[in-house]
Protein backbone atom coordinates (compact mmCIF):
# COMPACT_ATOMS: atom_id res chain seq x y z
CA UNK A 1 0.00 0.00 0.00
CA UNK A 2 1.19 3.77 -0.55
CA UNK A 3 2.49 5.13 2.35
CA UNK A 4 1.18 8.71 1.50
CA UNK A 5 3.09 10.15 4.58
CA UNK A 6 6.41 9.59 2.75
CA UNK A 7 5.11 10.56 -0.09
CA UNK A 8 4.12 13.99 1.34
CA UNK A 9 7.88 13.94 3.08
CA UNK A 10 9.27 13.89 0.07
CA UNK A 11 7.24 15.92 -2.51
CA UNK A 12 7.45 19.63 -2.13
CA UNK A 13 5.11 21.92 -0.45
CA UNK A 14 3.14 25.17 -2.27
CA UNK A 15 5.81 27.57 -0.86
CA UNK A 16 8.76 25.24 -2.49
CA UNK A 17 6.96 25.35 -5.32
CA UNK A 18 6.89 29.05 -5.26
CA UNK A 19 10.85 29.09 -5.10
CA UNK A 20 11.44 27.38 -7.71
CA UNK A 21 8.90 28.92 -9.80
CA UNK A 22 10.80 32.35 -8.96
CA UNK A 23 14.29 30.77 -10.03
CA UNK A 24 12.81 30.22 -13.32
CA UNK A 25 11.07 33.10 -14.15
CA UNK A 26 14.43 35.18 -12.66
CA UNK A 27 16.65 32.54 -15.41
CA UNK A 28 13.99 33.06 -18.29
CA UNK A 29 14.01 37.46 -18.03
CA UNK A 30 17.89 36.95 -17.78
CA UNK A 31 17.99 35.47 -21.24
CA UNK A 32 17.10 37.24 -24.72
CA UNK A 33 14.64 38.21 -25.57
CA UNK A 34 14.32 39.89 -22.30
CA UNK A 35 17.89 39.85 -21.48
CA UNK A 36 17.77 41.14 -17.75
CA UNK A 37 21.89 39.97 -17.58
CA UNK A 38 21.41 41.24 -13.74
CA UNK A 39 19.13 38.68 -12.61
CA UNK A 40 20.92 35.74 -13.40
CA UNK A 41 23.29 36.69 -10.08
CA UNK A 42 20.51 36.09 -8.33
CA UNK A 43 18.66 33.83 -9.89
CA UNK A 44 19.21 30.76 -8.23
CA UNK A 45 18.51 32.12 -4.67
CA UNK A 46 15.23 31.28 -4.56
CA UNK A 47 15.66 27.72 -5.33
CA UNK A 48 18.97 27.24 -3.03
CA UNK A 49 17.55 28.85 -0.23
CA UNK A 50 14.66 26.42 0.51
CA UNK A 51 16.92 23.62 -0.38
CA UNK A 52 19.09 25.28 2.00
CA UNK A 53 16.41 25.14 4.57
CA UNK A 54 15.71 21.63 4.18
CA UNK A 55 17.60 19.77 2.49
CA UNK A 56 15.95 16.65 1.31
CA UNK A 57 17.53 15.31 -2.06
CA UNK A 58 14.31 14.03 -3.66
CA UNK A 59 12.54 16.42 -3.00
CA UNK A 60 15.47 18.88 -4.33
CA UNK A 61 15.78 16.94 -7.20
CA UNK A 62 12.01 17.59 -8.53
CA UNK A 63 12.31 21.21 -7.39
CA UNK A 64 15.34 21.82 -9.61
CA UNK A 65 14.17 19.45 -12.48
CA UNK A 66 10.43 21.61 -12.46
CA UNK A 67 12.61 24.76 -12.82
CA UNK A 68 14.52 23.59 -15.62
CA UNK A 69 12.43 22.41 -17.73
CA UNK A 70 10.26 25.39 -17.18
CA UNK A 71 13.37 27.88 -18.63
CA UNK A 72 13.82 25.59 -20.93
CA UNK A 73 10.74 25.54 -22.13
CA UNK A 74 10.03 28.67 -22.03
CA UNK A 75 13.29 29.69 -23.27
CA UNK A 76 13.48 27.45 -26.11
CA UNK A 77 9.63 27.76 -27.73
CA UNK A 78 11.42 28.88 -31.18
CA UNK A 79 11.96 25.42 -31.95
CA UNK A 80 8.10 25.25 -32.36
CA UNK A 81 8.00 27.55 -35.15
CA UNK A 82 9.42 25.80 -38.00
CA UNK A 83 6.68 22.97 -36.78
CA UNK A 84 4.04 25.53 -37.23
CA UNK A 85 5.14 27.21 -40.17
CA UNK A 86 7.00 24.96 -42.37
CA UNK A 87 6.03 21.68 -40.76
CA UNK A 88 1.94 22.31 -41.20
CA UNK A 89 2.27 20.71 -37.20
CA UNK A 90 -1.08 22.33 -35.52
CA UNK A 91 0.16 25.01 -32.65
CA UNK A 92 -0.96 22.74 -29.77
CA UNK A 93 0.58 19.79 -31.13
CA UNK A 94 3.94 21.84 -31.77
CA UNK A 95 4.22 23.01 -28.34
CA UNK A 96 3.12 19.52 -26.36
CA UNK A 97 6.41 17.79 -28.97
CA UNK A 98 8.38 20.66 -27.09
CA UNK A 99 7.58 19.16 -23.95
CA UNK A 100 9.71 16.00 -23.82
CA UNK A 101 12.72 17.53 -25.07
CA UNK A 102 12.11 20.22 -22.22
CA UNK A 103 11.85 17.55 -19.48
CA UNK A 104 15.12 15.97 -20.54
CA UNK A 105 17.35 19.08 -20.99
CA UNK A 106 16.04 19.82 -17.50
CA UNK A 107 16.76 17.31 -15.36
CA UNK A 108 20.80 18.00 -15.61
CA UNK A 109 19.83 21.39 -13.31
CA UNK A 110 17.85 19.27 -11.16
CA UNK A 111 20.69 16.58 -10.51
CA UNK A 112 22.38 19.62 -9.85
CA UNK A 113 20.59 20.95 -7.11
CA UNK A 114 19.99 17.76 -5.68
CA UNK A 115 23.48 16.99 -5.15
CA UNK A 116 23.62 21.11 -3.40
CA UNK A 117 20.97 19.08 -1.30
CA UNK A 118 23.03 16.10 -0.36
CA UNK A 119 26.19 18.05 0.63
CA UNK A 120 24.17 20.33 3.15
CA UNK A 121 22.41 17.75 4.32
CA UNK A 122 25.71 15.63 5.02
CA UNK A 123 28.08 19.22 5.75
CA UNK A 124 25.22 21.44 7.00
CA UNK A 125 24.66 24.92 5.24
CA UNK A 126 28.32 26.24 4.46
CA UNK A 127 28.36 23.13 1.68
CA UNK A 128 25.89 25.59 -0.38
CA UNK A 129 29.00 27.07 -1.66
CA UNK A 130 29.71 23.85 -3.24
CA UNK A 131 26.52 24.82 -5.70
CA UNK A 132 29.10 26.53 -8.29
CA UNK A 133 31.26 23.56 -8.99
CA UNK A 134 28.01 20.90 -9.20
CA UNK A 135 26.30 23.44 -11.47
CA UNK A 136 28.84 23.68 -14.36
CA UNK A 137 29.65 20.21 -13.92
CA UNK A 138 26.34 19.30 -14.97
CA UNK A 139 26.08 21.55 -17.83
CA UNK A 140 28.96 20.19 -19.12
CA UNK A 141 27.47 16.75 -18.43
CA UNK A 142 24.30 17.76 -20.76
CA UNK A 143 27.04 18.94 -23.73
CA UNK A 144 28.33 15.33 -23.19
CA UNK A 145 24.57 13.36 -22.95
CA UNK A 146 22.40 15.10 -24.93
CA UNK A 147 24.77 17.60 -27.67
CA UNK A 148 23.23 20.55 -26.34
CA UNK A 149 24.88 23.65 -24.39
CA UNK A 150 22.39 25.79 -25.38
CA UNK A 151 21.35 28.32 -23.07
CA UNK A 152 23.82 27.34 -19.77
CA UNK A 153 24.12 30.01 -17.30
CA UNK A 154 27.05 32.06 -18.48
CA UNK A 155 25.60 33.26 -21.87
CA UNK A 156 23.38 35.30 -20.14
CA UNK A 157 26.03 38.03 -19.52
CA UNK A 158 26.81 37.87 -23.34
CA UNK A 159 26.78 40.57 -24.36
CA UNK A 160 28.11 42.95 -21.47
CA UNK A 161 31.85 41.83 -22.48
CA UNK A 162 33.62 43.17 -19.23
CA UNK A 163 31.62 39.95 -17.29
CA UNK A 164 32.31 37.38 -19.44
CA UNK A 165 36.54 37.55 -19.98
CA UNK A 166 36.79 34.63 -17.21
CA UNK A 167 35.58 32.35 -20.69
CA UNK A 168 39.09 32.93 -21.90
CA UNK A 169 40.91 30.59 -19.40
CA UNK A 170 37.54 28.74 -18.27
CA UNK A 171 35.21 29.18 -21.70
CA UNK A 172 31.61 29.69 -20.86
CA UNK A 173 31.31 27.18 -17.75
CA UNK A 174 33.68 29.95 -16.17
CA UNK A 175 31.30 32.50 -16.44
CA UNK A 176 28.62 30.33 -15.15
CA UNK A 177 30.78 29.49 -12.17
CA UNK A 178 31.19 32.73 -10.91
CA UNK A 179 27.28 33.55 -11.49
CA UNK A 180 26.46 30.57 -9.19
CA UNK A 181 29.36 31.76 -6.79
CA UNK A 182 27.33 35.11 -6.15
CA UNK A 183 23.78 33.31 -6.12
CA UNK A 184 25.00 30.57 -3.42
CA UNK A 185 27.23 33.24 -1.63
CA UNK A 186 23.89 35.55 -1.44
CA UNK A 187 22.06 32.14 -0.23
CA UNK A 188 24.50 31.26 2.55
CA UNK A 189 24.08 34.99 4.16
CA UNK A 190 20.20 35.01 4.09
CA UNK A 191 19.79 31.35 5.40
CA UNK A 192 21.37 32.23 9.13
CA UNK A 193 22.52 36.06 9.09
CA UNK A 194 25.74 36.18 11.21
CA UNK A 195 29.09 37.69 10.78
CA UNK A 196 31.28 35.14 10.06
CA UNK A 197 28.77 34.53 7.04
CA UNK A 198 28.56 38.05 6.09
CA UNK A 199 32.23 38.27 5.85
CA UNK A 200 32.43 35.20 3.84
CA UNK A 201 29.69 36.41 1.44
CA UNK A 202 30.42 39.16 0.47
CA UNK A 203 34.31 37.78 0.15
CA UNK A 204 32.86 35.69 -2.60
CA UNK A 205 30.69 38.26 -4.11
CA UNK A 206 33.78 40.82 -4.50
CA UNK A 207 36.36 37.80 -5.85
CA UNK A 208 33.94 36.78 -8.17
CA UNK A 209 33.39 40.67 -10.39
CA UNK A 210 37.20 40.94 -9.36
CA UNK A 211 38.32 37.76 -11.08
CA UNK A 212 36.33 39.43 -14.66
CA UNK A 213 38.11 42.49 -14.05
CA UNK A 214 41.44 40.39 -13.68
CA UNK A 215 40.40 38.45 -16.39
CA UNK A 216 40.21 41.66 -18.42
CA UNK A 217 43.15 42.71 -17.53
CA UNK A 218 44.98 40.00 -18.31
CA UNK A 219 43.23 39.28 -22.00
CA UNK A 220 44.78 43.19 -22.82
CA UNK A 221 48.33 42.88 -21.99
CA UNK A 222 48.66 39.55 -24.20
CA UNK A 223 46.66 41.53 -27.29
CA UNK A 224 48.96 41.05 -30.19
CA UNK A 225 49.61 45.22 -31.21
CA UNK A 226 47.56 45.32 -34.23
CA UNK A 227 49.38 45.57 -37.71
CA UNK A 228 49.96 49.23 -39.09
CA UNK A 229 49.49 48.04 -42.50
CA UNK A 230 45.75 48.63 -43.76
CA UNK A 231 43.57 45.43 -43.09
CA UNK A 232 42.00 43.71 -44.99
CA UNK A 233 38.40 44.81 -46.31
CA UNK A 234 35.30 42.25 -45.19
CA UNK A 235 31.95 42.73 -47.23
CA UNK A 236 29.20 40.80 -45.18
CA UNK A 237 26.49 40.03 -47.07
CA UNK A 238 22.91 39.36 -45.55
CA UNK A 239 19.97 38.91 -48.22
CA UNK A 240 17.20 38.37 -46.46
CA UNK A 241 16.44 34.74 -48.56
CA UNK A 242 12.73 33.41 -47.95
CA UNK A 243 12.65 30.38 -46.33
CA UNK A 244 10.96 28.61 -49.07
CA UNK A 245 12.41 25.06 -49.79
CA UNK A 246 11.60 25.51 -53.55
CA UNK A 247 11.82 28.28 -55.63
CA UNK A 248 11.33 29.18 -59.21
CA UNK A 249 14.29 29.53 -61.92
CA UNK A 250 13.07 33.29 -61.92
CA UNK A 251 13.23 33.22 -58.24
CA UNK A 252 16.63 32.34 -57.92
CA UNK A 253 17.79 34.27 -60.43
CA UNK A 254 16.83 37.24 -58.81
CA UNK A 255 18.10 36.00 -55.56
CA UNK A 256 21.14 35.25 -56.90
CA UNK A 257 21.63 38.91 -58.44
CA UNK A 258 20.72 40.44 -55.03
CA UNK A 259 23.80 38.69 -53.46
CA UNK A 260 25.82 40.33 -56.48
CA UNK A 261 24.49 43.43 -56.73
CA UNK A 262 24.68 43.45 -52.37
CA UNK A 263 28.46 42.41 -52.70
CA UNK A 264 29.34 44.79 -55.48
CA UNK A 265 27.45 47.94 -53.41
CA UNK A 266 30.12 46.82 -50.19
CA UNK A 267 33.17 46.54 -52.70
CA UNK A 268 32.32 50.11 -53.45
CA UNK A 269 32.87 50.73 -49.56
CA UNK A 270 36.43 49.15 -49.58
CA UNK A 271 39.57 51.28 -49.09
CA UNK A 272 41.98 50.94 -52.21
CA UNK A 273 44.74 50.57 -50.36
CA UNK A 274 43.02 47.87 -48.32
CA UNK A 275 45.58 44.05 -47.72
CA UNK A 276 42.99 41.88 -49.64
CA UNK A 277 39.25 41.67 -50.03
CA UNK A 278 36.92 39.29 -48.66
CA UNK A 279 33.28 38.72 -49.73
CA UNK A 280 30.75 36.88 -47.79
CA UNK A 281 27.73 35.07 -48.71
CA UNK A 282 26.02 33.30 -45.37
CA UNK A 283 24.30 29.95 -45.26
CA UNK A 284 20.56 30.39 -46.83
CA UNK A 285 18.04 27.79 -48.77
CA UNK A 286 19.02 28.74 -51.84
CA UNK A 287 21.11 25.46 -51.95
CA UNK A 288 23.77 26.70 -53.73
CA UNK A 289 25.79 23.22 -55.55
CA UNK A 290 28.89 24.31 -57.06
CA UNK A 291 30.42 21.12 -58.01
CA UNK A 292 26.89 20.58 -60.12
CA UNK A 293 26.71 23.29 -61.86
CA UNK A 294 29.25 24.65 -64.65
CA UNK A 295 27.50 28.00 -65.49
CA UNK A 296 27.29 28.56 -61.37
CA UNK A 297 30.92 27.75 -60.91
CA UNK A 298 31.74 30.42 -64.09
CA UNK A 299 30.05 33.13 -62.71
CA UNK A 300 31.29 32.97 -58.95
CA UNK A 301 34.77 32.80 -60.26
CA UNK A 302 34.59 35.37 -62.92
CA UNK A 303 33.11 37.64 -59.89
CA UNK A 304 35.87 36.88 -58.19
CA UNK A 305 38.69 37.52 -60.62
CA UNK A 306 36.50 41.05 -61.91
CA UNK A 307 36.39 42.64 -58.68
CA UNK A 308 39.68 40.78 -57.83
CA UNK A 309 37.98 39.50 -54.07
CA UNK A 310 38.10 35.90 -52.05
CA UNK A 311 34.39 34.93 -52.20
CA UNK A 312 33.33 32.66 -49.52
CA UNK A 313 29.91 31.17 -49.35
CA UNK A 314 27.74 27.99 -48.59
CA UNK A 315 27.23 25.24 -51.03
CA UNK A 316 25.47 21.77 -51.15
CA UNK A 317 28.51 19.39 -52.08
CA UNK A 318 28.60 15.69 -53.00
CA UNK A 319 30.14 13.70 -50.09
CA UNK A 320 31.17 9.51 -50.18
CA UNK A 321 28.34 7.26 -50.95
CA UNK A 322 26.22 9.36 -52.80
CA UNK A 323 25.81 11.82 -49.29
CA UNK A 324 25.84 15.25 -49.25
CA UNK A 325 27.91 18.22 -47.78
CA UNK A 326 26.80 21.44 -46.02
CA UNK A 327 30.09 23.22 -47.17
CA UNK A 328 31.98 26.33 -46.71
CA UNK A 329 33.59 27.06 -50.29
CA UNK A 330 36.34 29.71 -50.81
CA UNK A 331 36.90 30.82 -54.29
CA UNK A 332 39.88 32.86 -55.10
CA UNK A 333 39.83 33.32 -59.05
CA UNK A 334 41.00 30.16 -61.19
CA UNK A 335 42.94 29.00 -57.69
CA UNK A 336 42.16 25.83 -56.24
CA UNK A 337 39.02 26.41 -54.55
CA UNK A 338 39.08 25.17 -50.54
CA UNK A 339 36.27 23.31 -48.84
CA UNK A 340 34.82 23.34 -45.43
CA UNK A 341 32.26 20.69 -44.83
CA UNK A 342 29.83 21.00 -41.81
CA UNK A 343 30.99 18.12 -38.88
CA UNK A 344 28.55 19.13 -36.54
CA UNK A 345 25.30 18.95 -37.85
CA UNK A 346 21.72 19.67 -36.71
CA UNK A 347 19.27 16.14 -35.34
CA UNK A 348 15.99 16.32 -37.51
CA UNK A 349 17.28 18.58 -39.44
CA UNK A 350 20.08 17.72 -41.28
CA UNK A 351 20.03 14.37 -40.05
CA UNK A 352 18.07 11.96 -38.26
CA UNK A 353 19.61 10.29 -34.77
CA UNK A 354 18.02 7.20 -35.48
CA UNK A 355 18.77 3.86 -36.78
CA UNK A 356 17.23 3.45 -39.94
CA UNK A 357 15.74 0.13 -39.03
CA UNK A 358 13.32 2.19 -36.47
CA UNK A 359 9.48 2.39 -38.06
CA UNK A 360 9.12 5.74 -39.59
CA UNK A 361 12.91 6.32 -39.34
CA UNK A 362 12.97 6.42 -43.21
CA UNK A 363 10.02 8.48 -43.38
CA UNK A 364 11.58 11.65 -41.30
CA UNK A 365 14.81 11.11 -43.05
CA UNK A 366 13.09 12.18 -46.10
CA UNK A 367 11.45 14.71 -44.94
CA UNK A 368 14.34 16.47 -43.36
CA UNK A 369 17.66 15.32 -45.29
CA UNK A 370 20.51 13.19 -44.85
CA UNK A 371 23.47 15.18 -44.83
CA UNK A 372 27.18 13.38 -44.10
CA UNK A 373 29.40 15.09 -41.46
CA UNK A 374 32.89 16.15 -42.43
CA UNK A 375 35.67 15.60 -40.65
CA UNK A 376 38.47 17.98 -41.29
CA UNK A 377 39.04 21.49 -39.77
CA UNK A 378 40.07 23.01 -42.55
CA UNK A 379 41.38 26.97 -42.71
CA UNK A 380 40.53 29.05 -45.44
CA UNK A 381 43.69 31.08 -46.84
CA UNK A 382 42.70 34.70 -47.01
CA UNK A 383 46.03 36.50 -48.42
CA UNK A 384 48.29 36.68 -45.71
CA UNK A 385 45.61 34.98 -43.08
CA UNK A 386 43.83 31.85 -42.12
CA UNK A 387 40.36 32.08 -41.33
CA UNK A 388 38.04 29.25 -39.41
CA UNK A 389 35.03 29.17 -40.90
CA UNK A 390 32.48 26.88 -39.16
CA UNK A 391 28.64 26.66 -40.17
CA UNK A 392 25.69 28.08 -38.33
CA UNK A 393 24.43 25.99 -35.10
CA UNK A 394 28.58 24.77 -34.80
CA UNK A 395 28.99 28.18 -32.81
CA UNK A 396 27.32 26.57 -29.71
CA UNK A 397 29.93 23.50 -30.15
CA UNK A 398 33.25 25.23 -27.87
CA UNK A 399 35.68 22.74 -29.22
CA UNK A 400 35.00 23.31 -33.11
CA UNK A 401 36.49 26.94 -32.73
CA UNK A 402 39.11 26.39 -30.76
CA UNK A 403 40.42 23.43 -32.70
CA UNK A 404 40.29 26.37 -35.61
CA UNK A 405 42.21 28.85 -33.47
CA UNK A 406 44.68 26.28 -32.02
CA UNK A 407 45.41 25.97 -35.77
CA UNK A 408 46.73 29.04 -36.13
CA UNK A 409 42.92 30.82 -37.41
CA UNK A 410 43.67 34.41 -37.41
CA UNK A 411 40.21 35.01 -37.43
CA UNK A 412 36.49 32.80 -36.78
CA UNK A 413 33.91 33.16 -39.31
CA UNK A 414 30.28 31.99 -38.69
CA UNK A 415 27.81 31.59 -41.61
CA UNK A 416 24.41 30.93 -40.63
CA UNK A 417 20.86 31.09 -41.27
CA UNK A 418 18.37 31.13 -38.39
CA UNK A 419 15.71 32.40 -40.86
CA UNK A 420 13.57 29.18 -40.59
CA UNK A 421 13.14 29.98 -36.93
CA UNK A 422 11.46 32.90 -37.81
CA UNK A 423 11.57 36.52 -35.70
CA UNK A 424 12.05 34.72 -32.21
CA UNK A 425 14.79 34.68 -29.47
CA UNK A 426 17.01 32.46 -30.77
CA UNK A 427 18.38 34.79 -33.15
CA UNK A 428 19.78 36.83 -30.34
CA UNK A 429 20.60 33.31 -27.81
CA UNK A 430 22.23 32.42 -31.40
CA UNK A 431 24.49 35.15 -31.61
CA UNK A 432 25.51 35.31 -27.54
CA UNK A 433 27.11 31.70 -28.40
CA UNK A 434 29.17 33.33 -31.07
CA UNK A 435 30.03 36.04 -28.72
CA UNK A 436 31.35 33.35 -26.27
CA UNK A 437 33.28 31.96 -28.95
CA UNK A 438 35.50 35.07 -29.83
CA UNK A 439 36.20 35.69 -26.38
CA UNK A 440 37.32 31.75 -25.75
CA UNK A 441 39.92 32.08 -28.36
CA UNK A 442 40.92 35.77 -28.67
CA UNK A 443 39.69 36.31 -31.63
CA UNK A 444 37.69 38.27 -33.95
CA UNK A 445 34.68 36.54 -35.28
CA UNK A 446 32.75 38.37 -38.23
CA UNK A 447 29.46 36.52 -37.83
CA UNK A 448 27.00 36.46 -41.52
CA UNK A 449 23.94 35.47 -41.69
CA UNK A 450 20.69 35.38 -44.05
CA UNK A 451 17.90 36.83 -41.95
CA UNK A 452 20.00 38.36 -39.14
CA UNK A 453 21.89 38.73 -36.85
CA UNK A 454 24.87 39.86 -39.12
CA UNK A 455 27.63 41.51 -36.63
CA UNK A 456 31.27 42.18 -36.04
CA UNK A 457 32.50 40.67 -32.65
CA UNK A 458 36.00 41.75 -31.46
CA UNK A 459 37.95 39.30 -29.47
CA UNK A 460 37.11 41.20 -26.12
CA UNK A 461 33.46 40.20 -26.68
CA UNK A 462 31.90 43.55 -27.98
CA UNK A 463 29.17 43.60 -30.66
CA UNK A 464 29.28 45.77 -33.47
CA UNK A 465 27.56 46.72 -37.01
CA UNK A 466 24.42 44.48 -35.95
CA UNK A 467 22.29 44.44 -38.62
CA UNK A 468 18.19 44.54 -38.87
CA UNK A 469 16.04 41.31 -39.09
CA UNK A 470 14.61 39.69 -41.74
CA UNK A 471 16.21 42.77 -44.00
CA UNK A 472 18.45 42.79 -47.02
CA UNK A 473 21.71 44.53 -45.80
CA UNK A 474 25.50 45.09 -46.30
CA UNK A 475 28.10 45.48 -44.10
CA UNK A 476 32.13 46.29 -44.92
CA UNK A 477 34.28 45.88 -42.37
CA UNK A 478 38.41 46.50 -42.13
CA UNK A 479 40.22 43.10 -40.29
CA UNK A 480 43.29 43.41 -38.72
CA UNK A 481 45.05 40.81 -37.20
CA UNK A 482 44.25 41.33 -33.65
CA UNK A 483 44.90 38.73 -31.66
CA UNK A 484 44.86 37.60 -27.83
CA UNK A 485 46.22 34.01 -27.12
CA UNK A 486 44.37 32.41 -24.18
CA UNK A 487 44.44 29.43 -22.16
CA UNK A 488 41.11 28.43 -23.26
CA UNK A 489 42.41 27.84 -26.69
CA UNK A 490 45.58 26.29 -25.23
CA UNK A 491 43.83 23.80 -22.44
CA UNK A 492 39.97 24.01 -23.31
CA UNK A 493 37.69 22.80 -20.89
CA UNK A 494 40.28 21.63 -18.06
CA UNK A 495 38.05 24.28 -15.49
CA UNK A 496 34.95 22.41 -15.60
CA UNK A 497 36.55 18.79 -16.18
CA UNK A 498 38.03 19.85 -12.77
CA UNK A 499 34.85 20.95 -11.46
CA UNK A 500 33.60 17.47 -12.75
CA UNK A 501 36.33 15.60 -11.21
CA UNK A 502 35.86 17.31 -7.90
CA UNK A 503 31.46 16.86 -7.80
CA UNK A 504 32.23 12.60 -8.34
CA UNK A 505 34.80 12.50 -5.37
CA UNK A 506 32.51 14.70 -3.27
CA UNK A 507 29.59 12.12 -4.49
CA UNK A 508 31.87 9.25 -3.24
CA UNK A 509 32.56 11.07 0.39
CA UNK A 510 28.81 11.69 0.62
CA UNK A 511 27.81 8.46 -0.41
CA UNK A 512 30.37 6.25 2.04
CA UNK A 513 29.33 9.31 5.27
CA UNK A 514 25.93 8.03 4.91
CA UNK A 515 27.10 4.31 4.54
CA UNK A 516 28.75 4.61 7.76
CA UNK A 517 26.43 6.59 9.96
CA UNK A 518 23.68 3.88 8.68
CA UNK A 519 26.39 1.53 10.19
CA UNK A 520 26.20 3.42 13.11
CA UNK A 521 22.53 3.31 13.63
CA UNK A 522 22.19 -0.22 13.31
Amino acid sequence: MLNWLAVRQVFPTSSEWVAAGATALLLIFSFPNFELFFLAWIALGPLLFVVALKPQPLRALILGWAAGTVFFYTTCYWLTYSMIHYGGVPTVVAYLLLLPAAIVVGIFPGLAIMLVAMAIKRWGQWAVLLAPVFWIAFEWVRLGITGQLWNALGYSQAFHSMLIQPANWGGVYAVSFLIVVVNSAVVLLLTKPGTWRAAAAVTLIVCAFGLSVLSAWFVNVRRQPSDPAPGMCVVAVQPNVPMTLVKSPEELKQLLERHLSLSLEGLKQCHADADGRLVIWPESPMNFTYAASQSFQQMVRQFSTENRVYLLFNSLEPAPNGGSYNSALLINGDAPITQYDKIRLMPFGEYVPLPQWLPGASLITGLVGEFTPGTQYTLMPVGNYQAGVFICIESAYPWITREMTSRNADLLINISNDGYLGPTAVMRQHLANAVFRAVENGRPLLRVTNTGLTARIYPFGAVTDLTNPFQADVRVWEYLPVKADTIYTRYGDWFVQLCTAISALLLIAIVLGNRRSFRKLR
